[in-house]
């Protein structure tokens, strides 16, 4: 039994199909979603999608935060920042955190040293991701 699965951030459609499995890291820790799962609204924190396509192929995917609603057999995905495990670059994110964790040492306002944490968190995520995967 499959479900409808769609995952948007702020800059393009990032998938939209059926899906047997689905899991992703609330807020309060991970969810797994199957078909006809009850209605539900979730934060979403930084973490790895993972589901399953019609075909049993497994997919995953880096997120930095966002929304999940499933309702009436469909899942919606509103990510803040997600990219599939392909997309990634190692490059790229090892800069991502050079860059957090010098600005981690520095004298930051509160708002700011947050920001670097969550920039810290994003990058070893998206590091981890590829590890675990490529």
């Amino acid at each position: 039994m499959s479900f409808k699965l769609s995952i948007v951030s702020p800059e393009r459609i990032l998938f939209e199909d059926e899906v047997v499995s689905l899991v992703v890291p609330g807020g309060e820790g991970y969810l797994g979603i199957l078909s006809n799962h009850a209605p539900l609204i979730s934060t979403l924190k930084v973490g790895e999608i993972k589901f399953r396509d019609r075909n049993n192929k497994e997919l995953w995917m880096a997120t930095s935060g966002g929304f999940i609603e499933v309702s009436n057999n469909k899942a919606t995905i509103l990510a803040d920042t997600a990219e599939f495990v392909h997309e990634i670059d190692h490059g790229r994110a090892m800069k991502e955190l050079e860059r957090a964790e010098g600005l981690l040492n520095m004298d930051l306002s509160s708002t700011d040293r947050e920001l670097a944490k969550h920039s810290r968190e994003k990058a070893k995520n998206r590091l981890e991701i590829i590890k675990k995967h490529k």
